[in-house]
């Protein structure tokens, strides 16, 4: 099992990057433009990633807490 510094800080990075891959989205027109299409796809990725580490220590429910209030600010 892994210790909760890991757990929180790869919540915090999932989160990081959705925000990040987020903000690309826009940036792609509708997946026209190259780099900005690719830096979106690598986001999601990377954040579905990091929070499949996330949920193999912490309750779904939990998760989903957190991630909804940092999408709320």
């Amino acid at each position: 099992m892994q210790s909760m510094f890991v757990t929180y800080a790869s919540l915090l990075a999932a989160i990081v990057l959705e925000t990040a891959a987020t903000s690309f989205l826009k940036e792609s027109e509708q997946f026209t433009r190259f780099w900005p299409s690719l830096a979106t796809a690598a986001g999601y990725a990377g954040a579905f990633y990091l929070l499949s580490v996330t949920l193999k220590a912490m309750p779904v429910g939990i998760c989903l807490l957190y991630t909804s209030d940092a999408a709320d600010d």
